[in-house]
């Protein structure tokens, strides 16, 4: 409890979903009336341009899928992520796993001689294998060495995107490439599936629901769940109880990288059908994965809401330097504003500020000793000078 006067903050107990969802909401709407602020200043009308995204993303059925299209890869990596840091495992690479995802898909489709029946499966197969393996790499330094998570999977994230780079301007270079780099394009039987008139590749759709789903089940009805939710709360509660972290932690992260793996399959396979550079692939979708995991507090049926939020904040980006015209400088000020209002409001649900008026002072309560008689001082003085010692019968006689 810390004062403030007139106030006192308190830590407050597991705040409730509505609580959440009402936040969540009123932290959004300042976002916007600070966006709003920042499209005045650059001397466009928020109100009409407010409208515009509206009804370019949510008010026509190719918004929707847009929104759904951008969700897609923030579900798949969020979820893995969920997964990690419900087992304290601080997994910042998500961003790297996704391109070796990418890229174990891409050398699947161009140079594996695999029927044309399997060659999907086995894109999926080797992106999530290729993604987990990206992530075990940290997770063996963190358990055997005792290396900070934070800092080699992050590292590895600049790898992976230097060895993509590497790749299509070297050894997978196209042979009709012209300016951008680029592979040569997929064979037809390894383009994913679209729903019609979107670009919603709608086997990785139901591969992230899916996932969703099962971590959930894993989590609240397995062994491997209950030792991940032991782990996360307490580590040397868990090894005491027998629980090996490092193995817990190992697997956890091969289910989590290996989905940030299964969303650099969908982009590759549904969206451009070729590989490219880095930063075409992705968006930062697996840096912002961490925001739409750390909204849903962990809980991987919330992801399904946080990512379909966070989707709708890309698509309206898209929408605002396109349709709007603003440009991209100020269309990041704008998504980093909302993101940052949706992370500021945490606080919120973390504590509370209750009314504490001062109270008045207190007066002095009255003395209820009975006072002395006139020439009874202190020390037992009897006024003449003499103790009251010298005064008794016994000293008079002595």
């Amino acid at each position: 409890m810390r004062p403030l006067f007139p106030f006192r903050i308190e830590v407050r107990p597991q705040p409730s979903t509505s609580m959440v969802i009402g936040v969540s909401l009123l932290a959004i709407l300042a976002a916007f009336l600070v966006s709003g602020l920042i499209l005045q200043a650059y001397g466009m009308s928020s109100v009409r341009d407010y409208g515009v995204v509206l009804q370019e993303t949510l008010g026509s059925p190719q918004g929707i899928a847009e929104v759904v299209r951008k969700t897609i890869p923030l579900l798949l990596a969020g979820v893995g992520l969920a997964l990690a840091f419900r087992a304290q495992f601080w997994n910042i690479g998500a961003e790297g796993q996704l391109l070796a995802g990418a890229v174990a898909a891409a050398g699947v489709a161009l140079f594996a001689p695999i029927p044309a029946p399997w060659l999907l499966p086995c894109m999926f197969v080797a992106g999530f294998v290729a993604g987990s393996l990206w992530g075990s790499l940290p997770t063996l330094l963190k358990v055997k060495v005792g290396v900070n998570e934070v800092i080699t999977s992050l590292m590895m994230n600049y790898m992976a995107l230097y060895s993509v780079q590497w790749l299509i301007y070297g050894p997978w270079k196209g042979k009709s490439m012209r300016g951008f780099a680029y592979t040569d394009p997929f064979p037809q039987a390894a383009w994913l599936p679209l729903i019609p008139g979107t670009r919603v590749h709608w086997p990785t759709l139901i591969v992230g629901l899916t996932l969703a789903l099962g971590i959930t089940f894993l989590l609240s009805r397995t062994r491997l769940g209950y030792e991940v939710r032991v782990l996360g709360l307490n580590p040397e509660a868990a090894r005491y109880a027998g629980i090996d972290g490092a193995r817990v932690t190992l697997l956890v992260m091969l289910i989590s990288g290996g989905a940030a793996g299964l969303a650099g399959v969908g982009e590759v396979a549904g969206i451009h059908h070729k590989l490219l550079g880095p930063t075409q692939i992705s968006l930062g979708y697996g840096y912002t994965a961490i925001i739409v995991a750390w909204l849903a507090r962990g809980n991987p049926l919330a992801i399904i809401l946080t990512s379909l939020l966070v989707g709708f904040i890309f698509a309206s980006g898209d929408v605002a330097k396109v349709a709007l015209r603003i440009p991209v400088q100020i269309v990041e000020v704008l998504n980093g504003l909302i993101l940052v209002f949706l992370i500021g409001s945490e606080r919120l649900l973390s504590y509370r500020v209750r009314w504490a008026p001062a109270s008045p002072p207190s007066l002095p309560r009255p003395s209820t000793s009975r006072p002395l008689p006139p020439g009874e001082g202190e020390g037992g003085d009897g006024g003449d000078g003499t103790s009251d010692l010298q005064h008794t019968p016994d000293v008079e006689r002595l």
